[in-house]
Protein backbone atom coordinates (compact mmCIF):
# COMPACT_ATOMS: atom_id res chain seq x y z
CA UNK A 1 0.00 0.00 0.00
CA UNK A 2 1.62 3.42 -1.03
CA UNK A 3 1.69 6.03 1.45
CA UNK A 4 -0.69 7.86 -0.24
CA UNK A 5 -3.47 5.19 -0.06
CA UNK A 6 -2.78 5.56 3.66
CA UNK A 7 -4.14 9.00 3.38
CA UNK A 8 -7.21 7.85 1.10
CA UNK A 9 -7.73 5.19 3.59
CA UNK A 10 -8.34 7.18 6.90
CA UNK A 11 -10.55 9.83 5.36
CA UNK A 12 -12.84 6.45 4.31
CA UNK A 13 -12.67 5.17 7.52
CA UNK A 14 -12.14 8.14 10.33
CA UNK A 15 -13.36 10.87 7.81
CA UNK A 16 -15.00 13.44 10.48
CA UNK A 17 -11.96 13.04 12.99
CA UNK A 18 -9.49 15.42 13.58
CA UNK A 19 -6.30 14.48 11.62
CA UNK A 20 -3.99 17.91 12.46
CA UNK A 21 -3.98 20.60 14.86
CA UNK A 22 -1.98 24.39 14.27
CA UNK A 23 -1.57 25.62 17.41
CA UNK A 24 0.59 29.17 16.82
CA UNK A 25 0.75 30.65 20.42
CA UNK A 26 2.70 33.66 19.17
CA UNK A 27 -0.15 34.44 17.29
CA UNK A 28 -3.07 33.51 19.25
CA UNK A 29 -4.33 31.03 16.73
CA UNK A 30 -5.38 27.36 16.26
CA UNK A 31 -6.62 25.69 13.44
CA UNK A 32 -7.85 22.05 12.29
CA UNK A 33 -8.70 19.74 9.61
CA UNK A 34 -10.61 16.09 9.84
CA UNK A 35 -9.01 13.32 7.80
CA UNK A 36 -11.29 13.97 4.57
CA UNK A 37 -10.43 17.60 4.51
CA UNK A 38 -6.76 16.88 4.69
CA UNK A 39 -7.17 14.04 1.78
CA UNK A 40 -9.76 16.40 -0.12
CA UNK A 41 -6.91 19.30 0.24
CA UNK A 42 -3.97 17.08 -1.30
CA UNK A 43 -6.61 15.60 -3.88
CA UNK A 44 -7.16 19.60 -5.05
CA UNK A 45 -3.67 20.59 -4.87
CA UNK A 46 -2.45 17.74 -7.12
CA UNK A 47 -5.15 18.45 -9.61
CA UNK A 48 -3.87 21.84 -9.91
CA UNK A 49 -0.24 20.57 -10.12
CA UNK A 50 -1.26 18.70 -12.94
CA UNK A 51 -3.29 20.80 -15.04
CA UNK A 52 -0.33 23.21 -14.68
CA UNK A 53 1.82 20.41 -16.61
CA UNK A 54 3.75 19.14 -13.71
CA UNK A 55 3.76 15.14 -14.70
CA UNK A 56 5.35 11.97 -12.67
CA UNK A 57 9.35 12.03 -12.50
CA UNK A 58 8.59 15.98 -12.18
CA UNK A 59 10.44 17.83 -9.05
CA UNK A 60 8.03 20.12 -6.82
CA UNK A 61 9.77 22.22 -3.78
CA UNK A 62 8.31 22.83 -0.59
CA UNK A 63 9.43 26.21 0.89
CA UNK A 64 7.29 26.67 4.30
CA UNK A 65 7.78 26.82 7.68
CA UNK A 66 5.53 24.45 9.44
CA UNK A 67 1.54 25.11 8.90
CA UNK A 68 -1.91 23.10 8.57
CA UNK A 69 -0.81 23.42 4.61
CA UNK A 70 2.49 21.46 4.99
CA UNK A 71 1.47 17.47 5.14
CA UNK A 72 -1.43 18.13 2.25
CA UNK A 73 0.61 19.62 0.10
CA UNK A 74 3.39 16.98 0.19
CA UNK A 75 0.63 14.77 -0.12
CA UNK A 76 -0.69 16.43 -3.11
CA UNK A 77 2.73 16.39 -5.07
CA UNK A 78 2.89 12.13 -4.34
CA UNK A 79 0.01 11.98 -5.84
CA UNK A 80 0.85 13.00 -8.95
CA UNK A 81 3.80 11.00 -8.96
CA UNK A 82 6.41 14.06 -8.97
CA UNK A 83 8.99 14.17 -5.95
CA UNK A 84 8.73 16.41 -3.36
CA UNK A 85 11.72 18.37 -2.80
CA UNK A 86 11.14 19.81 0.97
CA UNK A 87 13.95 22.55 1.62
CA UNK A 88 15.19 23.83 4.89
CA UNK A 89 14.01 27.14 5.88
CA UNK A 90 17.28 28.66 7.23
CA UNK A 91 18.47 28.81 3.85
CA UNK A 92 19.93 31.80 2.34
CA UNK A 93 18.30 33.21 -1.38
CA UNK A 94 21.69 31.29 -2.76
CA UNK A 95 21.19 28.20 -0.94
CA UNK A 96 18.13 28.22 -1.87
CA UNK A 97 18.99 28.36 -5.53
CA UNK A 98 21.62 26.04 -5.81
CA UNK A 99 18.99 23.16 -3.96
CA UNK A 100 16.42 24.51 -6.71
CA UNK A 101 18.82 23.82 -9.53
CA UNK A 102 20.46 20.83 -8.15
CA UNK A 103 17.05 18.97 -7.99
CA UNK A 104 16.05 20.14 -11.00
CA UNK A 105 12.74 21.89 -9.85
CA UNK A 106 10.11 23.29 -12.01
CA UNK A 107 7.56 24.55 -9.43
CA UNK A 108 7.88 26.28 -6.03
CA UNK A 109 5.56 26.32 -3.16
CA UNK A 110 6.41 28.81 -0.50
CA UNK A 111 4.95 30.53 2.27
CA UNK A 112 5.08 34.08 3.21
CA UNK A 113 8.41 34.29 5.34
CA UNK A 114 9.94 33.88 2.03
CA UNK A 115 9.21 36.25 -0.64
CA UNK A 116 11.90 38.48 -0.23
CA UNK A 117 14.33 35.26 -0.79
CA UNK A 118 12.28 33.96 -3.60
CA UNK A 119 11.92 37.06 -5.48
CA UNK A 120 15.89 37.84 -4.86
CA UNK A 121 16.71 34.89 -7.42
CA UNK A 122 13.43 34.49 -9.07
CA UNK A 123 15.13 35.93 -12.66
CA UNK A 124 18.22 32.89 -12.35
CA UNK A 125 15.36 30.34 -11.73
CA UNK A 126 15.24 29.86 -15.73
CA UNK A 127 13.71 25.84 -14.33
CA UNK A 128 11.16 27.22 -12.38
CA UNK A 129 8.20 27.43 -14.38
CA UNK A 130 5.10 27.63 -11.66
CA UNK A 131 5.27 29.66 -8.25
CA UNK A 132 2.53 28.75 -5.65
CA UNK A 133 2.26 30.35 -2.59
CA UNK A 134 0.49 29.93 0.83
CA UNK A 135 -0.46 32.21 2.75
CA UNK A 136 -2.62 35.60 2.79
CA UNK A 137 -1.86 38.66 -0.09
CA UNK A 138 -0.46 36.80 -2.53
CA UNK A 139 2.59 38.59 -4.11
CA UNK A 140 2.70 39.29 -7.57
CA UNK A 141 4.46 36.43 -10.22
CA UNK A 142 2.64 33.54 -8.10
CA UNK A 143 -0.83 31.84 -7.57
CA UNK A 144 -2.66 31.50 -4.33
CA UNK A 145 -3.13 27.88 -2.97
CA UNK A 146 -6.17 28.93 -1.39
CA UNK A 147 -7.74 29.82 -5.04
CA UNK A 148 -6.15 26.96 -6.29
CA UNK A 149 -7.97 24.46 -3.98
CA UNK A 150 -10.89 25.85 -3.81
CA UNK A 151 -11.06 25.71 -7.72
CA UNK A 152 -9.87 22.07 -8.48
CA UNK A 153 -11.64 18.75 -7.82
CA UNK A 154 -11.46 17.45 -4.61
CA UNK A 155 -11.10 13.38 -7.20
CA UNK A 156 -8.43 11.34 -6.63
CA UNK A 157 -6.19 12.42 -9.69
CA UNK A 158 -5.56 8.38 -10.51
CA UNK A 159 -2.03 8.51 -11.09
CA UNK A 160 -0.33 4.86 -10.74
CA UNK A 161 2.21 5.14 -8.32
CA UNK A 162 4.24 1.83 -7.73
CA UNK A 163 6.81 1.15 -4.21
CA UNK A 164 9.63 1.28 -6.67
CA UNK A 165 9.04 5.29 -7.85
CA UNK A 166 11.06 8.12 -6.87
CA UNK A 167 9.26 9.91 -4.09
CA UNK A 168 11.08 12.50 -2.48
CA UNK A 169 14.35 14.31 -2.46
CA UNK A 170 15.61 15.53 1.06
CA UNK A 171 18.67 17.81 1.30
CA UNK A 172 21.49 16.29 3.58
CA UNK A 173 21.81 19.31 6.90
CA UNK A 174 24.81 21.07 5.62
CA UNK A 175 26.86 20.39 8.50
CA UNK A 176 29.73 19.20 7.45
CA UNK A 177 29.77 20.38 3.79
CA UNK A 178 27.58 21.66 0.84
CA UNK A 179 23.68 20.15 1.25
CA UNK A 180 23.07 16.91 -0.95
CA UNK A 181 19.98 15.75 -2.50
CA UNK A 182 19.09 12.78 -1.02
CA UNK A 183 17.11 10.41 -3.26
CA UNK A 184 14.32 8.19 -1.68
CA UNK A 185 11.08 5.63 -3.40
CA UNK A 186 7.79 5.50 -2.20
CA UNK A 187 8.82 1.95 -0.60
CA UNK A 188 11.26 4.58 2.27
CA UNK A 189 8.33 6.26 3.03
CA UNK A 190 6.32 3.11 3.80
CA UNK A 191 9.08 1.61 5.60
CA UNK A 192 9.53 4.83 7.62
CA UNK A 193 5.85 4.00 8.92
CA UNK A 194 6.28 0.77 9.61
CA UNK A 195 9.03 0.92 11.66
CA UNK A 196 7.96 3.90 13.67
CA UNK A 197 5.08 2.77 14.33
CA UNK A 198 6.35 -0.57 15.72
CA UNK A 199 8.81 1.33 17.77
CA UNK A 200 6.63 3.53 19.66
CA UNK A 201 3.29 1.61 19.50
CA UNK A 202 0.82 4.34 18.10
CA UNK A 203 -2.73 3.50 18.53
CA UNK A 204 -6.15 5.31 17.05
CA UNK A 205 -5.97 6.96 21.01
CA UNK A 206 -2.91 8.72 20.69
CA UNK A 207 -2.09 12.05 19.63
CA UNK A 208 1.86 13.48 18.32
CA UNK A 209 3.20 16.60 19.03
CA UNK A 210 5.37 17.55 16.36
CA UNK A 211 7.61 20.23 17.07
CA UNK A 212 10.64 20.00 14.93
CA UNK A 213 10.35 21.18 10.89
CA UNK A 214 9.02 19.19 8.52
CA UNK A 215 11.30 19.60 6.01
CA UNK A 216 13.31 17.40 7.74
CA UNK A 217 12.49 13.77 7.64
CA UNK A 218 12.90 13.36 11.38
CA UNK A 219 9.90 15.32 12.68
CA UNK A 220 7.73 13.74 9.24
CA UNK A 221 8.77 10.06 9.47
CA UNK A 222 7.99 10.17 13.21
CA UNK A 223 4.17 11.50 12.40
CA UNK A 224 4.00 8.58 9.81
CA UNK A 225 3.81 6.09 13.00
CA UNK A 226 0.33 7.97 13.44
CA UNK A 227 -0.51 8.39 10.17
CA UNK A 228 -0.37 4.07 9.90
CA UNK A 229 -3.30 4.03 12.44
CA UNK A 230 -5.49 7.51 11.38
CA UNK A 231 -4.12 9.38 14.99
CA UNK A 232 -4.49 13.35 15.40
CA UNK A 233 -1.34 15.21 15.57
CA UNK A 234 -0.72 18.87 16.70
CA UNK A 235 1.87 20.91 14.68
CA UNK A 236 3.47 23.17 17.06
CA UNK A 237 4.63 26.55 15.96
CA UNK A 238 7.39 27.92 18.40
CA UNK A 239 9.40 25.97 21.04
CA UNK A 240 9.02 28.11 24.65
CA UNK A 241 8.47 25.47 27.44
CA UNK A 242 5.27 26.56 28.54
CA UNK A 243 4.04 26.55 25.00
CA UNK A 244 5.06 22.82 24.51
CA UNK A 245 3.40 21.90 28.09
CA UNK A 246 0.17 24.12 27.24
CA UNK A 247 0.15 22.20 23.68
CA UNK A 248 0.54 18.93 25.60
CA UNK A 249 -2.19 19.84 28.20
CA UNK A 250 -4.97 21.73 26.04
CA UNK A 251 -4.87 18.56 23.51
CA UNK A 252 -4.25 16.00 25.75
CA UNK A 253 -1.00 14.75 23.76
CA UNK A 254 0.02 11.71 24.47
CA UNK A 255 3.61 11.43 22.47
CA UNK A 256 6.44 14.58 22.34
CA UNK A 257 9.31 14.44 20.10
CA UNK A 258 11.93 16.81 21.71
CA UNK A 259 15.37 17.88 20.83
CA UNK A 260 18.05 17.82 23.45
CA UNK A 261 18.39 21.84 24.00
CA UNK A 262 14.28 21.92 24.35
CA UNK A 263 14.28 19.14 26.90
CA UNK A 264 17.07 21.16 28.60
CA UNK A 265 15.00 24.48 28.39
CA UNK A 266 11.86 22.78 30.17
CA UNK A 267 13.99 20.95 33.13
CA UNK A 268 15.88 24.45 33.26
CA UNK A 269 12.41 26.52 33.50
CA UNK A 270 10.67 23.69 35.92
CA UNK A 271 14.00 23.70 38.41
CA UNK A 272 13.85 27.79 38.51
CA UNK A 273 10.45 27.97 38.96
CA UNK A 274 9.01 29.20 35.88
CA UNK A 275 6.79 26.53 35.24
CA UNK A 276 5.01 24.48 37.78
CA UNK A 277 3.35 21.00 36.28
CA UNK A 278 0.67 21.28 38.58
CA UNK A 279 -0.85 23.31 36.20
CA UNK A 280 -0.71 20.86 33.52
CA UNK A 281 -2.82 18.10 32.76
CA UNK A 282 0.34 15.51 31.62
CA UNK A 283 -0.85 11.84 33.08
CA UNK A 284 -1.78 10.64 28.98
CA UNK A 285 1.54 11.92 28.41
CA UNK A 286 2.91 8.64 27.72
CA UNK A 287 6.12 8.51 25.88
CA UNK A 288 8.81 11.27 25.40
CA UNK A 289 11.43 10.63 23.00
CA UNK A 290 15.00 12.66 21.69
CA UNK A 291 16.75 12.12 18.42
CA UNK A 292 19.31 13.88 16.04
CA UNK A 293 21.92 14.20 18.53
CA UNK A 294 23.61 11.96 21.07
CA UNK A 295 21.96 12.84 24.51
CA UNK A 296 23.63 12.91 27.62
CA UNK A 297 22.20 10.11 30.65
CA UNK A 298 22.74 13.42 33.14
CA UNK A 299 19.95 15.22 31.19
CA UNK A 300 17.48 11.70 31.19
CA UNK A 301 17.92 11.37 34.64
CA UNK A 302 16.40 14.99 35.37
CA UNK A 303 13.75 14.45 33.31
CA UNK A 304 12.88 10.95 35.30
CA UNK A 305 13.05 13.21 37.88
CA UNK A 306 10.05 15.18 37.11
CA UNK A 307 8.30 12.79 35.19
CA UNK A 308 8.64 9.21 36.75
CA UNK A 309 5.70 7.62 34.83
CA UNK A 310 6.82 8.64 31.10
CA UNK A 311 8.04 5.88 28.47
CA UNK A 312 11.40 6.94 27.11
CA UNK A 313 13.43 6.04 23.78
CA UNK A 314 16.24 8.04 21.52
CA UNK A 315 16.24 7.54 17.91
CA UNK A 316 19.03 7.68 15.47
CA UNK A 317 18.94 8.06 11.91
CA UNK A 318 19.74 9.85 9.14
CA UNK A 319 17.83 11.23 5.98
CA UNK A 320 19.63 8.40 4.13
CA UNK A 321 18.22 6.10 6.10
CA UNK A 322 14.86 7.53 5.61
CA UNK A 323 14.86 9.57 9.12
CA UNK A 324 14.86 8.09 12.54
CA UNK A 325 14.58 4.15 13.46
CA UNK A 326 17.34 2.53 11.52
CA UNK A 327 18.97 2.29 15.42
CA UNK A 328 16.80 2.99 18.56
CA UNK A 329 17.15 2.62 22.11
CA UNK A 330 13.88 1.16 22.83
CA UNK A 331 11.32 1.91 25.29
CA UNK A 332 12.75 -0.92 27.66
CA UNK A 333 15.74 0.17 27.59
CA UNK A 334 16.41 3.33 29.58
CA UNK A 335 19.57 1.31 32.07
CA UNK A 336 20.96 1.65 29.03
CA UNK A 337 20.54 5.12 28.55
CA UNK A 338 23.83 6.73 26.47
CA UNK A 339 23.48 4.40 23.85
CA UNK A 340 21.38 4.77 20.74
CA UNK A 341 19.78 1.21 20.93
CA UNK A 342 20.28 -1.55 18.91
CA UNK A 343 19.22 -2.06 15.06
CA UNK A 344 15.79 -1.05 14.61
CA UNK A 345 13.01 -2.87 13.04
CA UNK A 346 13.49 -4.78 9.63
CA UNK A 347 17.05 -3.26 10.26
CA UNK A 348 20.91 -3.95 10.40
CA UNK A 349 24.14 -2.72 11.56
CA UNK A 350 27.54 -3.42 11.89
CA UNK A 351 30.22 -0.99 13.19
CA UNK A 352 33.41 -1.48 10.84
CA UNK A 353 36.92 -0.06 10.66
CA UNK A 354 38.61 1.30 7.50
CA UNK A 355 38.51 -1.78 5.39
CA UNK A 356 34.96 -2.08 6.34
CA UNK A 357 35.84 -4.81 7.94
CA UNK A 358 33.54 -5.46 11.61
CA UNK A 359 35.31 -4.81 14.23
CA UNK A 360 35.65 -6.26 18.01
CA UNK A 361 32.75 -5.25 20.38
CA UNK A 362 34.06 -2.34 22.39
CA UNK A 363 36.51 -1.07 19.56
CA UNK A 364 35.55 1.74 18.07
CA UNK A 365 34.37 1.81 14.09
CA UNK A 366 32.04 3.06 11.32
CA UNK A 367 28.45 2.74 12.14
CA UNK A 368 27.24 0.98 8.73
CA UNK A 369 23.26 0.40 8.69
CA UNK A 370 21.06 -1.85 6.17
CA UNK A 371 17.43 -2.13 5.63
CA UNK A 372 14.63 -1.08 3.85
CA UNK A 373 14.66 2.52 4.24
CA UNK A 374 18.40 3.23 2.90
CA UNK A 375 18.22 5.62 -0.29
CA UNK A 376 18.73 5.19 -3.74
CA UNK A 377 21.23 7.70 -3.63
CA UNK A 378 22.42 10.88 -4.18
CA UNK A 379 20.77 12.87 -7.07
CA UNK A 380 22.58 13.16 -10.15
CA UNK A 381 26.13 12.88 -7.89
CA UNK A 382 27.11 8.84 -8.57
CA UNK A 383 30.88 9.62 -6.71
CA UNK A 384 29.32 10.74 -3.50
CA UNK A 385 26.45 7.70 -3.41
CA UNK A 386 29.66 4.98 -3.93
CA UNK A 387 31.38 6.50 -1.48
CA UNK A 388 28.69 5.86 1.36
CA UNK A 389 26.79 2.95 -0.50
CA UNK A 390 28.33 -0.25 -0.71
CA UNK A 391 26.74 -3.50 -1.86
CA UNK A 392 23.82 -2.44 -0.04
CA UNK A 393 25.07 -1.03 3.77
CA UNK A 394 25.16 2.78 4.12
CA UNK A 395 28.58 4.15 5.72
CA UNK A 396 27.13 6.58 8.08
CA UNK A 397 29.88 8.98 8.73
CA UNK A 398 29.37 8.02 12.87
CA UNK A 399 32.31 6.56 14.81
CA UNK A 400 30.20 3.80 16.86
CA UNK A 401 31.13 1.17 19.47
CA UNK A 402 29.81 -1.58 20.74
CA UNK A 403 28.80 -2.57 23.73
CA UNK A 404 28.84 -6.93 24.81
CA UNK A 405 25.13 -6.44 24.95
CA UNK A 406 24.77 -5.23 21.58
CA UNK A 407 24.03 -1.64 22.58
CA UNK A 408 25.60 0.92 19.80
CA UNK A 409 26.96 4.02 21.29
CA UNK A 410 27.96 6.71 18.92
CA UNK A 411 31.17 8.40 19.90
CA UNK A 412 31.58 11.18 17.36
CA UNK A 413 31.07 12.05 13.27
CA UNK A 414 34.41 10.99 11.51
CA UNK A 415 34.46 14.54 10.14
CA UNK A 416 34.90 15.63 13.90
CA UNK A 417 37.40 13.72 15.16
CA UNK A 418 40.54 15.65 16.76
CA UNK A 419 43.79 14.35 15.85
CA UNK A 420 45.78 15.53 18.82
CA UNK A 421 49.71 13.99 18.96
CA UNK A 422 48.24 11.09 17.49
CA UNK A 423 45.75 10.14 19.37
CA UNK A 424 42.32 9.93 18.51
CA UNK A 425 39.80 12.56 20.61
CA UNK A 426 35.95 12.22 20.19
CA UNK A 427 34.36 15.14 20.67
CA UNK A 428 30.94 13.49 21.85
CA UNK A 429 32.45 12.14 24.82
CA UNK A 430 34.07 15.23 26.44
CA UNK A 431 30.55 17.39 25.33
CA UNK A 432 28.92 14.61 27.10
CA UNK A 433 31.27 15.20 30.57
CA UNK A 434 30.87 19.27 30.40
CA UNK A 435 27.22 19.32 30.16
CA UNK A 436 27.06 17.36 33.27
CA UNK A 437 28.29 20.76 34.97
CA UNK A 438 25.66 22.43 36.93
CA UNK A 439 26.81 25.93 35.21
CA UNK A 440 27.00 24.74 31.81
CA UNK A 441 23.94 24.81 29.31
CA UNK A 442 25.43 23.57 26.16
CA UNK A 443 28.95 22.82 25.02
CA UNK A 444 30.51 22.25 21.45
CA UNK A 445 34.40 20.76 21.23
CA UNK A 446 36.16 21.22 18.03
CA UNK A 447 39.85 20.59 16.96
CA UNK A 448 41.98 23.57 16.31
CA UNK A 449 45.00 23.73 14.61
CA UNK A 450 48.47 23.58 16.80
CA UNK A 451 52.14 23.92 15.87
CA UNK A 452 53.33 20.94 18.07
CA UNK A 453 50.45 18.70 18.00
CA UNK A 454 48.79 19.36 14.84
CA UNK A 455 45.33 19.74 16.49
CA UNK A 456 43.95 20.84 19.70
CA UNK A 457 40.18 20.05 21.67
CA UNK A 458 38.69 23.41 22.18
CA UNK A 459 36.15 23.53 24.22
CA UNK A 460 33.12 25.96 23.25
CA UNK A 461 30.77 26.82 26.49
CA UNK A 462 27.32 28.14 26.91
CA UNK A 463 26.62 28.99 30.43
CA UNK A 464 23.23 28.75 31.56
CA UNK A 465 21.01 32.39 31.70
CA UNK A 466 22.75 34.20 34.97
CA UNK A 467 25.29 31.53 35.50
CA UNK A 468 29.70 32.88 35.62
CA UNK A 469 32.30 30.69 35.37
CA UNK A 470 36.03 31.19 33.79
CA UNK A 471 38.34 29.44 31.89
CA UNK A 472 40.42 28.56 35.10
CA UNK A 473 36.94 26.76 36.44
CA UNK A 474 35.87 25.06 33.17
CA UNK A 475 39.50 23.74 32.96
CA UNK A 476 40.11 22.60 36.75
CA UNK A 477 36.47 20.72 36.36
CA UNK A 478 37.57 18.88 33.53
CA UNK A 479 40.48 17.47 35.50
CA UNK A 480 38.26 14.03 36.18
CA UNK A 481 38.66 13.94 32.38
CA UNK A 482 42.15 11.51 30.92
CA UNK A 483 44.74 13.66 30.80
CA UNK A 484 44.98 13.70 26.38
CA UNK A 485 40.68 14.25 26.23
CA UNK A 486 41.21 17.39 28.13
CA UNK A 487 40.30 20.93 26.34
CA UNK A 488 43.49 22.83 25.87
CA UNK A 489 41.08 25.71 25.71
CA UNK A 490 37.79 26.98 26.99
CA UNK A 491 35.58 29.80 24.40
CA UNK A 492 32.52 31.20 26.08
CA UNK A 493 30.09 31.92 23.16
CA UNK A 494 26.61 30.36 22.15
CA UNK A 495 26.96 26.93 20.53
CA UNK A 496 24.87 27.09 17.32
CA UNK A 497 22.86 24.16 16.16
CA UNK A 498 20.57 23.39 13.04
CA UNK A 499 17.01 23.71 13.32
CA UNK A 500 17.14 19.80 13.64
CA UNK A 501 19.29 19.96 17.04
CA UNK A 502 23.04 19.17 15.36
CA UNK A 503 25.83 21.28 16.30
CA UNK A 504 27.01 23.58 13.30
CA UNK A 505 30.78 22.77 14.21
CA UNK A 506 31.82 24.23 10.55
CA UNK A 507 30.56 27.79 11.43
CA UNK A 508 32.54 27.31 15.20
CA UNK A 509 35.81 26.04 12.79
CA UNK A 510 35.22 28.96 10.54
CA UNK A 511 34.85 31.64 13.30
CA UNK A 512 37.68 30.65 15.53
CA UNK A 513 40.02 28.82 12.93
CA UNK A 514 41.75 31.77 11.47
CA UNK A 515 42.93 32.64 15.30
CA UNK A 516 44.36 29.39 15.93
CA UNK A 517 45.95 29.61 12.50
CA UNK A 518 47.68 32.50 13.21
CA UNK A 519 48.67 31.44 16.61
CA UNK A 520 50.47 28.44 14.99
CA UNK A 521 52.04 30.63 12.24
Amino acid sequence: MPITEMLSRNARTFGDDISLIERDPGAGTRREITWKQFDDMANSFANALLARGIKKGDKVALLMMNCLEWLPVYFGVLRTGALAVPLNFRYTADEIKKCLDTAEVSLLVYGPEFIERVDSIRENLSAVNHYIFVGENCPAGAESFTRLIKESSTHEPGIAVSDNDDAALYFTSGTTGTPKAILHPHSSLVSACITENRHHLQTREDNFLCIPPLYHTGAKMHWFGSLIVGSRAVLLRGVKPDWILEAVSEEQVSIVWLLVPWAQDILDAIESGELHLKDYRLKQWRLMHIGAQPVPPSLIQRWKKYFPSQLYDTNYGLSESTGPGCVHLGLDNIHKVGAIGVPGFNWEAVIVDEHGRPVPRGKVGELTVRGPGVMKGYYNNPEASAAVLKNGWLFTGDMARMDKDGFIYLVDRKKDVVISGGENIYPVEIEEFLRSHGDIKDAAVIGLPDRRLGEIAVAVIELKPGRESSEEAILQFCEALPRYKRPRRVIFDKVPRNPTGKIEKPKLRERYCSESVAQVV
